[in-house]
């Protein structure tokens, strides 16, 4: 069966609209006699002669009555499925994100945005999935539809990504702890007991490489996969955590804050999605939300810290 040229329904659309075929090649841009070729090609397809002599101009047949509205709706619904999409309802938007985070991210930012996606979208939900790695195939095949997190040299690089916000690592321990008190210096700091935050139970990191011209070395007690756990061992414990600030505001709340005694660069958190999502309106619209509840948080003046990133 061969395809019809569905460039042929503007060209009926016009004629049964101006009703010339003159005036129906002027609007197209079109010769007359390629305007009647048109026509040609039109009865041959349709099986009736559509225009028809009438004295000096041209009538519809009844099948050209029957077709005109008809065909006149369908390049309307044509045109609006090509043009660009320019606003969407956010009211009446029906739909569930994927969103794979790393540890505390929805601790932390989770209920604000959460919140604002319930003012503006009601009919929206959201689903976090964990983040144990940087591999880059969920957003590829679609099971994921926004990551959040450093970006890794393994990410995709077709990916689209945006930072969010710039962040340090900082240590956290329990009020009451000795480094609660007093000054804070690389030896104290060192001396104490540590929890180690790795996703692949690595006990050593940028920290430690960065004591080594110190010639100091942390004790690792224990290893962890996450912030929040690291904080909880860290609240009940006299172990010392460390770990991003802004990535765990929420999460140190009655807890102790300090500056690392070691000069270390900042991280930026960056959100990541696949290029076929980028224009799409809704898509859009959460990255806006993500963008302003990150940045709706405050960051305290810490000197400059690094995330361990492994």
């Amino acid at each position: 069966m061969s395809i019809p040229d569905l460039n042929l329904l503007v060209t009926l659309d016009v004629l049964l609209a101006e009703g010339s075929v003159a005036r129906a090649a002027k609007r197209l841009r079109l010769s007359p006699s390629a305007m009647s070729r048109a026509l040609a090609r039109l009865r041959e397809t349709t099986g009736d002669p559509l225009l028809v002599r009438a004295g000096r101009g041209l009538v519809p047949t009844p099948r050209a009555l029957e077709l005109r509205e008809r065909v006149s709706q369908l390049v309307q619904n044509a045109e609006a499925v090509l043009r660009p999409a320019e606003q969407i309802d956010l009211k009446q938007l029906v739909r569930t994100f994927t969103l794979r985070t790393s540890d505390g991210f929805v601790e932390n930012f989770g209920a604000q945005l959460i919140a604002r996606i319930d003012a503006q979208a009601p009919g929206v939900r959201l689903r976090f999935v964990p983040k144990p790695d940087k591999d880059s195939t969920p957003l590829r095949d679609g099971t994921v539809d926004l990551e959040t997190g450093v970006v890794g040299k393994t990410a995709g690089p077709e990916l689209r990504t945006q930072a969010l916000f710039r962040d340090r690592l900082i240590g956290v321990v329990r009020i009451g702890h000795p480094l609660s008190q007093g000054e804070i210096t690389p030896s104290r700091y060192a001396a104490g007991r540590h929890i180690s935050v790795s996703r692949r139970g690595q006990d050593k990191g940028p920290i430690d490489e960065a004591l080594k011209p110190l010639e100091l070395e942390r004790e690792i007690v224990t290893i962890v996969a996450g912030f929040s756990t690291a904080l909880a061992l860290a609240r009940a414990t006299d172990l010392i955590a460390s770990v991003p600030e802004r990535h765990t505001a929420n999460l140190r709340a009655g807890m102790h804050s300090f500056l690392l005694p070691i000069s270390m660069p900042t991280f930026t958190v960056a959100m990541l999605w696949h290029p076929r999502l980028d224009a799409d309106l809704a898509h859009r619209w959460l990255r806006g939300c993500l963008r302003e509840v990150c940045a709706q948080q405050g960051i305290d003046s810490f000197t400059d810290a690094r995330v361990v990133d492994d």
